[in-house]
């Protein structure tokens, strides 16, 4: 048999009605030679009975255990011989040319590893989505923030990020990747579980050699936080981890001993400050994020280890990707609350 083209990988953990709604919107893509695959973490609903009755071209991996949502990717990503992989979350819903627009992008350069299309809300189709809008950025310190969503503040789409551009990274709810990079660079980290890891990802693909780019006219809207709500402690604790982790694992020690220090004030300034807003909860998550670096010391130790394997680009080269101010000192301290004003 021969390969799809696309495989669209949709990990899933229980969620009938969301999952329902993602395959239908994804019957009405234009581009045809595409494998639907998803990755069931466990469910314990009806939603693979569903699947079964209502989609049967579609096919299931189903895993006794909660692989997270790096592990779960991995696992389509390993069971896939497609050419391009996407990644998409199972709370999403497509515009019918997404997957063309996508294609065409990647295909203009072998040097493109991932393309993200816009995202916007499901709810608010008006405003751009929380995980990812327009395309992620980030600023030196590891705080990731993206055109049209800085930290809280997501501005509504009438046009103004509609530029094919360089990223920093693509959002891991809905992502066009060339597999034969993945191959090369390594799979998302399953240490991760989730969160992050997308980030990561795409700063192996920077150290590569290889550059993430945004395709606005390809749209999907998101509903964030239709698998885990936004104030779980549990993501929220991930968040922080995980976002150290990556700093860690991709920088080079020589920077880390000028940068960590920095970042751990920033943390504790976090901290207080949440402390003050009354929300001890976000100052406990930070905290235990924190705690979450020590111990996962191994991970860091395997993530340097790949990442020395395939760097090409030193650090220098990096931070002309990047943000080279702090992004939380500009949005909560000089009030720059939009993409464009941190240009201005």
């Amino acid at each position: 048999m021969v390969a799809s083209k696309v495989t669209v990988i949709i990990p899933h953990f229980n969620g009938e009605e969301i999952l329902r709604q993602c395959l239908q919107s994804l019957e009405k893509t234009r581009f045809k030679d595409f494998r639907i695959l998803i990755i069931d973490n466990g469910s314990f609903d009806n939603s693979l009975n569903m699947v079964r009755s209502e989609f049967p071209e579609v096919d299931i991996i189903h895993s006794k255990e909660n692989l997270g949502f790096a592990g779960g990717c991995n696992l389509g990503i390993l069971s896939s011989e497609s050419k391009y992989i996407v990644l998409l979350n199972n709370d999403t819903e497509v515009e019918p040319d997404w997957l063309t627009l996508l294609l065409n992008k990647i295909e203009e350069n072998d040097c493109i590893a991932a393309v993200q299309p816009k995202i916007r809300s499901l709810q608010h189709p008006k405003r751009f989505d929380y995980c990812g809008a327009a395309g992620g950025e980030i600023d030196i310190f590891g705080y990731p923030f993206a055109k049209g969503r800085i930290f809280y503040t997501m501005e509504n789409d009438f046009g103004q990020y509609d530029n094919s551009e360089k990223i920093f990274w693509a959002t891991g709810a809905a992502v066009l990747m060339r597999k034969s990079v993945l191959d090369k660079i390594g799979l998302l980290e399953e240490d991760f579980f989730a969160h992050m890891e997308e980030i990561d990802l795409n700063w192996r693909m920077h150290l590569a050699g290889y550059k993430v780019v945004s395709e606005p006219k390809a749209i999907v809207y998101h509903q964030t936080g239709g698998t885990l709500g936004e104030d779980k402690f549990y993501k929220m604790v991930l968040n922080h981890r995980n976002n150290l982790l990556m700093i860690v694992r991709n920088y080079s020690l020589i920077t880390l001993l000028w940068l960590l220090p920095i970042r751990f004030c920033l943390e504790i300034l976090t901290i207080i400050g949440f402390l003050i807003k009354f929300n001890p909860k976000r100052s406990i998550a930070v905290l235990v994020g924190l705690i979450g670096l020590i111990m996962n010391y191994r991970t860091v130790l395997k993530g340097r280890r790949v990442v020395e394997s395939i760097r090409v680009m030193d650090d220098n080269k990096i931070f002309k990707k990047m943000y080279r101010s702090s992004i939380a000192i500009d949005y909560f301290m000089k009030k720059k609350t939009t993409f464009k004003d941190l240009h201005t």
